[in-house]
């Protein structure tokens, strides 16, 4: 994280001594404590008994178990952090993907063995009961699990921390497969309740929409604006507790549900209105409804921008609520709060900041502009023009009339410096202005962002210097001394120790203990065992049976019978033509060429498993999707390559089915266009669970490769500087498609029809697109691709090899 420095002072570690007996049902941690507390919390607040308790049952009595003993800590942090005012980091994210909370908490306890055991003496399995939980879907993808990554990590360094966003009702759409087809489904992750959540029904905050201002005099004759909003709408909050690892340190997620400020009219109900009586609510409460509406209608796009605005003022409110509280003053503010905008979904709250202190604090502009320039540091996570967030000023204007005008403030003032630091230059100046007036007029937030804060990273290194050399190189020349590199990371103890448990117990017994899962640098022991014949041996036995339970998995949720001695190639992300899921595919099509034309053909038995979402409104990517199931669904039926080829789209992805798929992968597919890619969190969680690479030299793949030594990494493709020779001396990926006998025959199998039933129309947007603009460069690096996975099959073979 970023800061000016991460705490005023260190925080004071709350007490680990209980106030119970260490044998309490709410406090105890031996089997005997926790197998009590179940049948207590099974009985007395799900009203059921054991004998005739559902699964679901036993997942809310040992869930609220779990939650009795992480209170205890949470109400120690608290007391701790309430002694004393540590700067405290505000983490702004408009997602969250958490992942199940079960067996992670109990790792952050220490109970997880002693848990298993009390089930076991009940007559219950663990596992079982956890895979009861509703995941919570409030994230899209990589932003949402880094977010969530970063709330551990805080907690685990103890690092006072609040994390901020939305308590989305749906989360991400459910993700079902028909006839090889996309279909989006609700995620209604609450419809059972959350047991790890506690509400806060005094800790609210109205949010004003719409409507207009009015520039007056205060009470003392100064210039002031007062809002008049068209809409007001109540944010609510609700807190989760986020542990820390080996540490009493507590920290709270809090998320922001909108109601209505009055949810019932009673003078419309009793003129008979029915609907009135109750539209405010419904309209209030369609704020938090669903994770990122469709934003290509108006509606959309008023609703994604209403959604940012409502959890950034909750946020920044509550602070101030907080600050306040302790008795400092409002100028002291940014010495006690560092505030991070997770992309530029946030941004808003920099002029959002500026005017709670220009209207509600009666602060003068420099002052304010003072404070909120020392808070706010900003993470960027794409290279990609497009998902830079802009906002039509009509809008924007429309819905924050308000905001609108302190935007052309601090642009004025802005571009005026800007002016005087490069003369002349008014190119520069259309660049750098929040104000994109190119044609039509829209809000550039990447700007505000930039402007507004005092620190830049990116995820990646690679990343962060593509940053300063493209999107963000105005800024960079500017302002060098912001821009920092912070590589993105992801917590060991959810994606190792939680998701592969024999493979966390084998290293452990090695390196004896588990200081590991606070410091994966103490992982570079192992290799003092690689002329261990038995260690690789037991390596290869935890590796064989994460498969045999994937595998398991598979047929009894999808009826694929895939064998657990191939080769597991595995491309598990969100679905866009930048990450190449289509790539992969053109490589399955040869690999099926090869053995229909040499039916003898000696290959190395691959099972290839894709899993991730693809945008509701991102026809291509669903197009891929569509491929992937049809170029599956021909060659898991031709007897020809039974036992060497399978194809297995998983539906759904999400971070419970990543604690299957990263633990059994022998090959992490991470093949995305070199400089697309801002940094990657998967191939991270891959390669911790053992698995080896093959990728291109784009995002954190660079650094991995760094790490695990170019020996373990299959690096194919062009880099950086090949993709951008190539652009510059005009691609043509037609000549490519004509010149390679084996790229041709694939495009012509998916052409012609084989895999659309003789339908040559399906595809045809894909192919045609590759045969003639190819955007993301398949064709460009088909041929090494094909050229390293021949080494991949070979390598696999060798299985000592392999485990080294």
């Amino acid at each position: 994280m970023q800061g000016e420095n991460t705490a005023k002072k260190r925080a004071p570690r709350p007490s680990d001594k209980p106030r119970d007996a260490a044998e309490h049902t709410r406090t105890g941690n031996s089997v005997a404590a926790l197998s009590q507390a179940f049948r207590d919390n099974l009985f007395y607040l799900v009203g059921r008994p054991l004998e005739i308790a559902s699964l679901s049952d036993a997942y809310f009595a040992l869930a609220m178990t779990v939650r009795d003993r992480m209170l205890q800590r949470w109400v120690a942090t608290s007391a701790a952090h309430m002694s004393g005012k540590y700067r405290t980091v505000c983490y702004l994210s408009a997602e969250y993907l958490p992942g199940p909370y079960l067996l992670n908490n109990m790792i952050g306890l220490g109970i997880d063995e002693h848990a298993r055991e009390a089930m076991q003496g009940l007559g219950l399995d663990l596992d079982e009961i956890a895979e009861q939980e509703e995941e919570p879907g409030l994230g899209n993808g990589g932003l949402g699990r880094l977010a969530a990554c970063f709330m551990d990590s805080l907690a685990t360094l103890e690092i006072p921390a609040i994390g901020y966003g939305i308590r989305y009702e749906h989360g991400i759409f459910k993700q079902i497969i028909e006839d090889g087809c996309q279909i989006e489904a609700p995620d209604n992750w609450l419809r059972y309740g959350n047991p790890w959540e506690i509400r806060r029904p005094k800790i609210w905050f109205d949010i004003k929409i719409g409507g207009r201002t009015e520039h007056v005099a205060d009470d003392r004759g100064r210039p002031a604006v007062r809002w008049l909003p068209n809409e007001t709408i109540r944010g609510v909050a609700s807190d989760t507790a986020i542990l820390g690892y080996g540490v009493v340190n507590t920290n709270v997620l809090r998320l922001w549900s909108a109601e209505a400020t009055e949810s019932f009219d009673f003078q419309a109900f009793n003129q008979g209105d029915h609907y009135g009586a109750v539209l405010r609510k419904v309209r209030a409460e369609t704020v938090t409804k669903v994770l990122y509406p469709n934003d290509e209608p108006e509606v959309g796009k008023h609703l994604r921008l209403v959604q940012q605005y409502f959890f950034v003022s909750c946020s920044l409110q509550d602070l101030i609520r907080i600050h306040l509280r302790f008795g400092e003053p409002i100028q002291q503010f940014h010495k006690y709060y560092v505030i991070q905008l997770n992309d530029t979904h946030p941004s808003i709250a920099i002029p959002e900041l500026m005017r709670l202190l220009l209207d509600e604090q009666g602060l003068d502009w420099d002052t304010a502009w003072g404070i909120a320039t020392r808070c706010f540091a900003y993470t960027n996570h794409t290279l990609l023009p497009e998902a830079l967030e802009k906002w039509p000023v009509p809008l924007f204007s429309e819905v924050l009339p308000r905001h609108m005008e302190i935007v052309y403030e601090i642009n004025a003032r802005f571009l005026d410096m800007v002016r005087m630091r490069f003369l002349r230059d008014n190119d520069r100046i259309a660049r750098m202005s929040i104000i994109d007036e190119t044609g039509p007029r829209y809000v550039r937030m990447a700007n505000l962002a930039c402007i507004g804060s005092f620190a830049i990273n990116g995820v990646a290194e690679l990343h962060t210097e593509l940053l300063k050399d493209t999107v963000l190189r105005d800024f960079f020349d500017l302002w060098p001394e912001k821009f920092q590199n912070k590589t993105n990371g992801v917590t060991p103890r959810r994606f190792l120790k939680r998701s592969n448990p024999d493979l966390a117990a084998l290293i452990t017994r090695r390196l004896g203990g588990e200081d590991w899962l606070r410091d994966l640098a103490r992982l570079r022991r192992l290799e003092d065992f690689v002329d261990d014949a038995e260690f690789r041996e037991d390596w290869r036995q935890v590796k064989r049976a994460r498969k045999r339970a994937l595998a398991g998995h598979l047929r009894r949720e999808l009826g694929a019978a895939v064998d657990p001695d191939s080769m597991f190639d595995v491309l598990a992300k969100r679905i866009h033509e930048y990450k190449r899921q289509h790539l992969n595919v053109l490589h399955i099509i040869t690999l099926y060429n090869r053995i229909k034309r040499a039916p003898q053909l000696e290959i190395t038995p691959r099972t290839f498993i894709f899993g991730g979402k693809a945008a509701p409104g991102y026809a291509m990517a669903k197009l891929i999707i569509r491929l992937i199931n049809a170029v599956g669904g021909v060659i898991n039926e031709d007897a020809d390559v039974a036992g060497r080829l399978k194809v297995v789209f998983v539906p759904n992805f999400s971070v419970k089915n990543g604690h299957r798929l990263y633990p059994a992968a022998d090959l992490s597919e991470q093949i995305s266009t070199a400089g697309k890619e801002a940094s990657g969190t998967g191939n991270m969680k891959f390669s911790m669970n053992g698995a080896l690479t093959i990728g291109t030299l784009d995002g954190a793949n660079v650094e991995i490769r760094e790490e695990v030594g170019a020996e373990n990494f299959f690096l194919f493709g062009l880099d950086l500087a090949g993709v951008q020779r190539l652009r510059r001396e005009g691609y043509r990926p037609w000549e490519i498609y004509q010149r390679n006998p084996d790229l041709k025959a694939a495009i012509d199998l998916i052409d012609e029809g084989l895999f659309s039933h003789g339908d040559r129309n399906l595809f045809r947007p894909l192919v045609e697109h590759l045969k003639t603009a190819d955007d993301y460069l398949l064709l460009a690096d088909y041929a090494d691709y094909l050229r390293f996975q021949d080494e991949v099959g070979a390598a696999f073979r060798d299985t000592d090899r392999w485990t080294r």
